[in-house]
């Protein structure tokens, strides 16, 4: 039987293979092609070594979003995508067609996103909706149809939070801009990096595809990863600046808010935001519409799809295009490492400017508040509400802040928004 089925194999091969040869190919110089062009043969040719490493980075990305959960609905795909891309001979994603010469209107070598449509390959064509800032919006969209403002509302002095936690953005603006050989930034990419202390990622992609896209990579994976981290970054950083008579302070029940003020609120703030900063308007004014659409209570269906089927089919776009940014070149680099130890020091110091800000309004409140939800103002919901919970409550069994600590944590989507705005305006 055994010998039969060898034959069978054999016969069946010489029957494919005899009018191939019939035809006046070359087995050896087919098999020589076909061995030349395997990527495995790539990784011992040139730099393709920092593929296969970029490849295994990728992996740990994969470990750490299934095995620990860190982030997982994006890192995910953007370790999948960071995989995808370094894969030699794969031709997904072509990193020389989204340089700034080649999407100049002015540059003779200019190609529109028509060309990249013929062209590129599927994470090319896909990064078409990062590049034209979609897929963030939308994001903005499905976020603003699963938040509560309700905590904001009820107590506005959150908002003073929301955006004292957004200190660390423009402190490092400032510092890493500066012509320092430590840095060697240019001012868009350290607003870019910068706008990691908002702890809001679909807000820095959005904001690094508009100032510096080559740095996009680095900058996701650093802002997601911070994000996962925030029960071991900020509890060290909340404990420093507070007392523990602080942490013990207890807070009065939040009020009921209204229908109509629930309503009222996403307009407003769209239309005020959006006359104020310009800029900012895209991402606000999506958060806001998808907050009325599940406010209104009128257009349930289109609240879920934002919600669910839309926010989903996007996010899945998103992280595996944001991976595909990770290049072996734009990512094996000592800028990268500058770039990852820059965004948790913003993040620190964000964390930080909500917590002093608290203090601060303490001296004038007769009501005082719980300085460690000020830490909450990042943008990373609801995450950071729950850790200002946890630590609260380490200080006292009986303290509950979580709602209290979702007032700035909402503000602080909006803070983040309205930051990058005002950087884009500033250097767009």
């Amino acid at each position: 039987m055994k010998l039969f089925k060898f034959f069978s194999v054999l016969a069946l091969m010489l029957l494919v293979c005899t009018p191939v040869m019939a035809a006046g190919f070359n087995a050896e110089e087919g098999i020589s092609k076909f061995v030349e062009e395997m990527g495995f043969v790539s990784f011992f040719m040139g730099e393709g070594w920092k593929n296969a490493v970029m490849i295994l980075i990728g992996c740990f990305l994969l470990y750490l979003a299934i095995k620990k959960e860190y982030e997982p609905l994006l890192l995910l795909p953007i370790a999948f995508g960071m995989i995808l891309t370094n894969l030699p001979g794969a031709g997904m994603y072509d990193s020389e067609m989204w340089n700034n010469e080649f999407l100049n209107p002015a540059s003779p070598n200019y190609h529109s996103y028509g060309y990249i449509m013929a062209h590129g390959g599927l994470l090319d064509i896909l990064y078409i909706g990062v590049k034209a800032g979609v897929y963030p919006c939308l994001i903005f969209l499905g976020v603003g149809a699963m938040t509560d403002f309700g905590p904001l509302i009820a107590n506005p002095k959150s908002l003073l939070l929301g955006a004292a936690a957004q200190l660390g953005i423009f402190a490092t603006f400032l510092v890493t801009q500066m012509d320092l050989p430590i840095f060697g930034f240019t001012a868009a990419q350290a607003a870019s990096i910068g706008i990691i202390g908002g702890a809001d990622g679909p807000t820095a992609i959005f904001l690094t595809s508009k100032l510096a896209p080559e740095l996009l990579g680095p900058i996701a994976v650093a802002a997601y990863s911070y994000m996962a981290l925030v029960p071991v970054i900020q509890p060290p950083i909340m404990k420093l600046l507070t007392t523990e008579k602080e942490r013990k302070i207890r807070m009065s029940q939040l009020r009921e808010v209204s229908k109509k003020e629930k309503i009222l609120f996403p307009i407003i703030v769209a239309i005020v935001v959006s006359l104020v900063v310009p800029s900012a308007g895209t991402l606000v004014g999506c958060l806001m519409l998808g907050n009325l659409m599940k406010e209104s209570g009128v257009v349930e269906r289109l609240s879920k799809a934002a919600q669910n089927e839309l926010n989903n089919i996007v996010v899945i776009c998103l992280g595996l295009t944001v991976g595909a940014t990770a290049t072996a070149t734009s990512f094996m680099n000592w800028q990268t490492l500058g770039i990852l130890c820059v965004g948790v020091v913003a993040f620190g110091i964000g964390s930080a400017g909500g917590v002093l800000m608290a203090k601060i309004m303490n001296l004038f409140l007769k009501e005082k508040i719980n300085p460690l939800i000020g830490s909450a103002g990042v943008s990373a919901v609801p995450m950071a509400a729950r850790v200002s919970q946890t630590v609260g409550q380490e200080a006292d069994k009986r303290n509950f802040l979580l709602m209290h600590a979702m007032g700035p944590n909402v503000a602080g989507v909006i803070g983040s928004a309205v930051a990058a705005g005002i950087l884009l305006s500033f250097l767009g």
